[in-house]
């Protein structure tokens, strides 16, 4: 282009013949021509098709191969590698694999057998809409490598998400997702899209019908929001490609390598850090930082309800002769009085609460699994009153010795009044002490043990006596002496009384 210019400026300022530009330039006089002709080049002339000896005498054959496979099931049509592999064995070709490979990819998009779905960009306003949608991650909690499930809330106008750890994606977990999300955006969407998770849709029906879940449409009720739904299935994933990305941007970005943590809550604190951090970044393509965009989002956000949604289930479970009511195919705990009891449970992403009327009588963390026992030593100490010997093998023992409940203070004070009074006393001594913690503290209690294990003296009415001394001293503060001497009063007179008594 620049060389054509150059021709044209020198015949036009010196006027110069064909042959002496071309002299000048360089160039063929049948290139001076053309610049002269027109300022643009002419294009350049087609490269002449290539023999192909390799792969010509078998082109016809492999496209036939190709076009049989539509009538194929999908997962057992040729790839490259296998057209190869039958070329070299049935019919004596030799060519390289790769040859084969190059020669198919061309193909396929020749003859139309690859389809590229085309998708037509999307403009998002501010609190318009946001995307909902669940997660597979894994995570070393308490030392064992689990499964969890993720919710993620995310806006399509800002890109800011809301990240929540679940151990299952059941309904009360999907409500309590939500409820999070509306308080972490300080606001509800207009609407949200979802696919055709369960706990939402219990049946799809023809087109964007669905029939919902009673307990969705009150979820959706209260908080004022619209749902759309999803095409079910894989062709429906594009319509909410924003949380599919964003789950997986999430989980590459904050969970490798895989987090370690002690409990489910430590892990959903690291959740709620990483998103903080990620309001710093900028999603590609677009000018301002997240917290920028959400900051503009936020005003047109609908206002929280007053109340807040109960995403808990109510059920009813008898309890069993261990005293364990089962929920969910696990097994939890409640006060030994109530065997044969059908109560009332409530049930929520991360609580099992059993009742009694209007009262609690036990709560739990959930259990995720199955056949799982969660079990409270409190529950069973009546019936280890009469059956002692039952206290060392109890599976109740053990968890409260891995949960930090039963101290070594205790183990302690047990061997010892069992070597002072026998295993059965001993552990009756034991057992009225953890009776003790219902009403005192267990610091008090404590400390009450290890002074008994120092004096020799395990009696257990001992130990109480001495660990309420240590409560009063601990919160109730000396009187100075003379502090009270305003209260004093000065004795009455009896003057009158025996002067009428003298008059009578």
């Amino acid at each position: 282009m620049e060389l054509f210019e150059q021709i044209r400026r020198d015949r036009r300022d010196s006027e110069l013949s064909i042959r002496e530009l071309a002299q000048r330039h360089g160039v063929h006089r049948r290139t001076v021509r053309q610049a002269l002709a027109s300022a643009v080049p002419p294009p350049r002339k087609p490269y002449r098709r290539r023999v192909r000896p390799a792969i010509d005498d078998w082109a016809e054959l492999i496209d036939s191969w190709l076009i049989a496979d539509q009538q194929a099931p999908r997962k057992q049509r040729h790839t490259a590698r296998r057209v190869w592999q039958r070329l070299v064995a049935e019919h004596g070709a030799t060519m390289s694999e790769a040859t084969v490979t190059r020669y198919v990819r061309r193909r396929r998009a020749e003859l139309g057998l690859v389809k590229m779905e085309v998708t037509v960009p999307q403009t998002h306003l501010p609190a318009a809409e946001a995307e909902v949608d669940f997660g597979e991650v894994y995570a070393v909690i308490g030392g064992e490598m689990t499964k969890c499930w993720m919710f993620v809330m995310r806006l399509s106008h800002s890109g800011r998400g809301c990240h929540v750890v679940f151990g299952t994606q059941a309904q009360e977990a999907f409500f309590e997702g939500h409820v999070r999300a509306f308080e972490w955006f300080g606001g509800v969407p207009h609407r949200i899209r979802y696919d055709n998770l369960k706990p939402a849709v219990v049946r799809v029906l023809r087109g964007r019908d669905r029939v919902e879940s009673d307990r969705f449409v009150a979820l959706r009720s209260h908080y004022g929001f619209d749902s759309f739904f999803c095409i079910p299935g894989q062709k429906g994933a594009h319509e909410k490609g924003g949380v599919e990305g964003e789950i997986g941007r999430f989980r590459r970005r904050h969970m490798v390598p895989v987090p370690k943590v002690a409990s489910l809550t430590e892990l959903n604190e690291k959740v709620a850090a990483a998103d903080l951090l990620d309001d710093t970044r900028v999603i590609g393509g677009r000018p301002v930082t997240v917290a920028a965009a959400f900051a503009g989002e936020q005003p047109e956000l609908l206002g929280l309800p007053a109340e807040r949604f109960d995403c808990a289930r109510l059920l009813y479970a008898r309890v069993d002769t261990h005293a364990r009511v089962s929920v969910r195919q696990n097994f939890y705990s409640v006060p030994a009085r109530y065997a044969g009891r059908r109560l009332p449970v409530r049930l929520s992403a991360g609580r099992v609460e059993v009742l009694d009327g209007s009262r609690m009588v036990a709560a739990h963390d959930r259990a995720f699994g199955r056949f799982t026992e969660v079990l409270t030593l409190d529950h069973y100490l009546e019936v280890l009153v009469r059956k002692p010997g039952a206290l060392p093998g109890a599976t109740a023992l053990a968890q409260a010795k891995a949960a930090g409940a039963f101290t070594a203070s205790h183990q302690r004070y047990w061997d010892s009044a069992r070597n002072l009074l026998g295993d059965r006393a001993g552990t009756r001594a034991l057992i009225e002490v953890l009776l003790a913690h219902r009403s005192l503290a267990p610091d008090v209690l404590r400390q009450a043990l290890d002074r008994s294990i120092e004096t020799g003296c395990v009696d257990p009415q001992l130990v109480l006596i001495d660990a309420r001394r240590l409560a009063r001293t601990d919160s109730t503060p000396a009187v100075p002496i003379g502090v009270l001497t305003r209260y004093d009063r000065p004795v009455p007179s009896l003057t009158a009384y025996d002067t009428l008594l003298t008059g009578s």
